[in-house]
C-alpha cells in the first residue's frame, strides 16, 4: 500500500464509521434492485447481517493498510467464501455486489469521489470480491448437507439432546469443531453447535443445547425440535484440540461440555494418552446430565480424572429429583467451575481447553493467566 493510499483508507473507514447501518442498507437496497431475487437468500431481519457486513468491509480497509495484513486478510476472505456457498451465494452474485458496494461509496463520498479514490476503493473492493468468489469456486464438499433428528430428550427445561443421522453422504469434522446449523422453525438463520461424539462414517450426530435466554434459535431447538425435523449443516470451524503427548486441563460450564466431551471419546483411542483433568461445572447439581458417561469414561480410562463442580448445593424446586452428582463416586467441587479450576493447582506446562458460556470463558482464562498459565497454551472457540 503506497502512502497517498493511506489517507484514502482513513477517510473510508471514517465514512462507513459515521453511520455503518445506513450505508449496509443502501448497499443491500442497490443490490436487491439489480436482482430482487437474491433477497430471498436472506433473512427477513437483517439487522445483524448488516452489523457484520460493516464489520467485514472495515476489517478488509484495516487489513490492507497494515504493513503485514495481507497474509491474514486472504485467508480470512477465503473463509468467508466457502461459507457463503450455504446462503446459495454463486459467482455472478460477487460482481453484482462490488458494483453495489462501489455505486455506494461513489454516493457517499459526493464531491471528494476522485479517479485517485475510486483506484483504491475499487481494488480494496476487488479484493474482497474476487478472493471470496474465487475460494467458493475451489472449496470441496457440498455447500450444504442434511441430517434427520432421530431422538430428543429434555434434561431440564431449558436443556435438551438431540440425536440426527446424516441423510446421504456428508463431510467429516473434526473432534472439538462446531457446525454451521439451521433449523427447519428458523430458515436461513445460521448458528453453531458442536457435536458432543466425534465424526461417524454412519453419520451420526449428537447436539447438546441450552436455551440461552433471548435465543430464538436455541430456544425453539429445546421447546419444538421434534423427531424428523431435517436440520441442515454447512461449514465446520473451529481449531480445538488435545496433543496426546501434553497433559491437558479442560473446564466446561453447562452445554459446553459438547466439544470436549467429543474430544475425550476421540482421545481414548490412543493407548496411553497424557492425564486429563476435566472440571465440568453447572448452577445446580441436577444440572450435571453427563456424570454417568463421564464416569464410565474415567472408569475404562485411568488417564481422565473428572472434577464435577456446581455453585448451589441444592436444587431447586424444579430440578428436584435430578442427578446427585455424589453418586457417580466423582470428585465434587463448590463454586463457579472457572475459579474452582483455576485455583485447584499449578496447571503451568499444562494445555488448556475453555468451553461454555462467553462470560465464563473469559473470566476462566483471565484467572489462569494470573496464575502463570501461558496464554498460548489456552485454546477456546470465539467468544460471540
Amino acid at each position: 500500500m503506497t502512502q497517498p493510499e493511506q489517507p484514502i483508507l482513513a477517510q473510508t473507514r471514517a465514512l462507513l464509521a459515521s453511520d455503518p447501518d445506513r450505508f449496509a442498507s443502501s448497499v443491500f437496497a442497490r443490490l436487491f434492485a439489480m436482482r430482487p431475487s437474491l433477497r430471498e437468500l436472506f433473512p427477513a431481519e437483517m439487522g445483524t447481517l448488516r452489523a457484520s457486513f460493516v464489520d467485514v468491509i472495515d476489517h478488509v480497509l484495516d487489513a490492507i493498510g497494515a504493513p503485514d495484513g495481507h497474509g491474514e486478510l486472504v485467508e480470512f476472505l477465503a473463509q468467508l467464501g466457502r461459507d457463503h456457498r450455504k446462503f446459495g451465494v454463486v459467482s455472478e452474485h460477487y460482481w453484482l455486489i462490488y458494483d453495489a458496494l462501489m455505486s455506494e461509496f461513489q454516493f457517499a463520498f459526493g464531491n471528494r469521489w476522485t479517479p485517485e479514490v475510486e483506484e483504491t476503493v475499487g481494488q480494496a473492493m476487488l479484493l474482497t470480491t474476487g478472493v471470496m468468489r474465487g475460494a467458493a469456486e475451489s472449496a470441496e464438499g457440498p455447500p450444504r448437507w442434511h441430517a434427520r433428528v432421530v431422538q430428543k430428550f429434555r434434561i431440564t427445561r431449558e436443556r435438551a439432546v438431540i440425536r440426527l443421522i446424516a441423510d446421504g453422504p456428508h463431510p467429516p469434522y473434526a473432534a472439538g469443531q462446531y457446525l454451521e446449523t439451521q433449523i427447519p422453525q428458523w430458515p436461513r438463520t445460521w448458528r453453531n453447535f458442536s457435536p458432543a461424539i466425534p465424526s461417524k462414517p454412519q453419520g451420526e450426530l449428537e447436539f447438546h443445547v441450552r436455551a440461552v435466554p433471548g435465543g430464538r434459535v436455541s430456544g425453539s431447538i429445546v421447546r419444538d425440535t421434534a423427531v424428523g425435523d431435517v436440520w441442515t449443516f454447512a461449514q465446520r470451524h473451529g481449531t480445538m484440540h488435545i496433543d496426546p503427548a501434553r497433559p491437558a486441563l479442560l473446564i466446561a460450564g453447562g452445554t459446553g461440555l459438547a466439544p470436549l466431551r467429543a474430544l475425550l471419546i476421540d482421545h481414548a483411542r490412543f493407548g496411553e494418552p497424557a492425564p486429563v483433568h476435566l472440571f465440568y461445572g453447572t448452577q445446580n447439581p441436577g444440572e450435571l446430565y453427563e456424570l454417568g458417561v463421564l464416569a464410565q469414561l474415567a472408569g475404562a480410562n485411568p488417564w481422565l480424572r473428572v472434577t464435577a463442580v456446581t455453585e448451589n448445593t441444592e436444587d431447586p424446586w424444579w430440578l428436584t429429583g435430578g442427578t446427585d452428582p455424589r453418586g457417580w463416586g466423582l470428585e465434587v467441587r463448590y463454586g463457579r467451575v472457572g475459579e474452582v479450576a483455576a485455583t485447584y493447582a499449578d496447571w503451568r506446562g499444562r494445555q488448556v481447553l475453555l468451553s461454555g458460556p462467553a462470560p465464563m470463558v473469559f473470566h476462566t482464562a483471565l484467572r489462569l493467566r494470573a496464575a502463570g498459565v501461558n496464554p498460548d497454551a489456552i485454546q477456546h472457540d470465539p467468544l460471540n
